[in-house]
């Protein structure tokens, strides 16, 4: 179903940068104003000049963060900072980090993918995307007509058959191998007609779905259609009508996923006390005290409510009489129905808070339950609603089903790097 194909990728040149972890950088969605700067100054050369560049004052439609990004491609490249691949080839990289006590590894298959609409179900989607992020995308692609950074996709392969493929092919030389904090980084060319094909052939039938990186698939359907306005004789081979995506297998131990949890601010007192009076009303709800009760443990809640009271810890089980499709203002599926994110967005946030749906100045939202509850602790916020995570066969089931997760339910971890490889969309593939 997904057509994917090899690509003469972009990359640093290893001959004139020596330490590649002092380069490569977050995707943009997750760099702060503080880590921007922090990037600009660990390395003239860093990825974040072109993935996320600075606002400056007196920026107009002619100077500004696009056109500086465009420049600045234009002139490592003419530098050869970055050089680009003679030959097409898969990018394989091997993530190895740290969450908690465990170490972890994920393999990924860097290709590029064949952009489809939707509606194809050939590329499936979980989560709904905001304009806002999409505009400031869209405007990077047309100043640099380069796709900068990867989507995450995922695949099934219950055998495990493609990483077992892989691995046999780059068990050791990688093109580059380096160190980024405490995470550990090999990445590998491959060009081997007969691995080219194998990995080709088996995605045929594969659809991809897509973990991160809704926003960008989005902006590069936008992209295409904007570059076939000038190009009426497409043959359909052209670059931008691909997007670089980092492949992953469902079954991969180092998938992780992190639940995203909610902080809430700026609730009356008068409806604060009116909340805490109606919980009951929807849900089962069992009291535990913050030295009584980790805030992982399941045991006393799927969802968690940190900081109503001090010290205190609300886990929350809704009502078997209470029904999510009966708050709903669309038809959903029976997966999205069962998704405690759901339960949380409609009857906690909609119903009991009154808080409409999207951004607003009353949510904040983190992956990190520590953060969230010392946030709580410290008076930015009045309280925190604490998630589990979602596995990948739900976020599956939800797509399957044609139907979307809330936005903010999952957080993909570790975020894919920028600043490997990335591929130009001038020319044909």
């Amino acid at each position: 179903m997904a057509e994917i194909s090899e690509f003469r990728g972009v990359r640093y040149n290893p001959a004139r940068i020596r330490q590649l972890g002092d380069v490569i950088c977050p995707p943009y969605d997750v760099i702060s104003p503080q880590e921007q700067l922090a990037l600009y100054e660990k390395d003239e050369y860093n990825f974040v000049r072109l993935e996320h560049g600075v606002e400056k004052p007196g920026d107009d439609e002619k100077n500004n963060k696009y056109t500086r990004a465009r420049d600045t491609l234009n002139r490592w490249l003419k530098d050869d900072i970055l050089i680009q691949d003679t030959v097409p080839n898969y990018y394989v990289h091997e993530y190895s980090f740290e969450i908690g006590e465990s170490k972890k590894r994920r393999l990924e298959l860097y290709a590029c993918v064949r952009l489809e609409p939707w509606e194809k179900k050939v590329i499936f989607p979980h989560e709904f995307t905001m304009d806002r992020a999409k505009t400031d995308r869209l405007n990077l692609l047309k100043a640099c007509a380069a796709d900068l950074s990867p989507v995450f996709g995922l695949y099934e392969d219950p055998g495990n058959k493609i990483n077992q493929l892989i691995m046999t092919r780059v068990k050791a030389n990688p093109t580059y191998s380096f160190q980024y904090g405490a995470e550990t980084h090999r990445f590998w060319l491959v060009s081997e007609p007969e691995f080219v094909q194998r990995i080709s052939h088996f995605f045929i039938t594969k659809p991809i779905y897509i973990a991160d990186g809704h926003h960008r698939y989005e902006t590069a359907l936008a992209y295409r259609d904007y570059r076939r306005q000038f190009n009426p004789q497409s043959s359909g081979n052209e670059a931008f009508n691909y997007i670089l995506m980092a492949l992953v297998s469902f079954s991969d131990p180092g998938v992780v996923i992190l639940p995203i949890h909610r902080l809430v601010r700026g609730i009356s007192a008068s409806k604060l006390n009116s909340f805490k009076k109606e919980l009951p009303r929807y849900f089962e709800v069992t009291e535990a005290r913050g030295e009584q009760v980790s805030i992982s443990d399941a045991a006393i809640g799927s969802i968690k409510i940190c900081g109503l009271e001090p010290g205190q810890v609300l886990g929350l089980r809704l009502l078997p009489s209470i029904r999510l499709s009966d708050y709903l203002d669309k038809k959903h599926s029976d997966a999205y129905c069962k998704l405690d994110v759901s339960v949380v967005q409609h009857i906690i946030c909609e119903q009991l808070l009154g808080l409409p749906p999207g951004d607003n100045d009353n949510l904040a939202y983190t992956p990190s339950a520590e953060s969230a509850c010392r946030m709580v602790d410290s008076g930015q916020f009045q309280f925190t609603i604490l998630l589990n995570p979602v596995s990948p066969k739900t976020i599956k089931a939800v797509a399957d089903a044609n139907d979307r997760m809330p936005r903010k339910s999952t957080f993909f971890y570790p975020k894919l790097p920028s600043g490997l490889v990335f591929f130009r969309l001038d020319g044909e593939l």
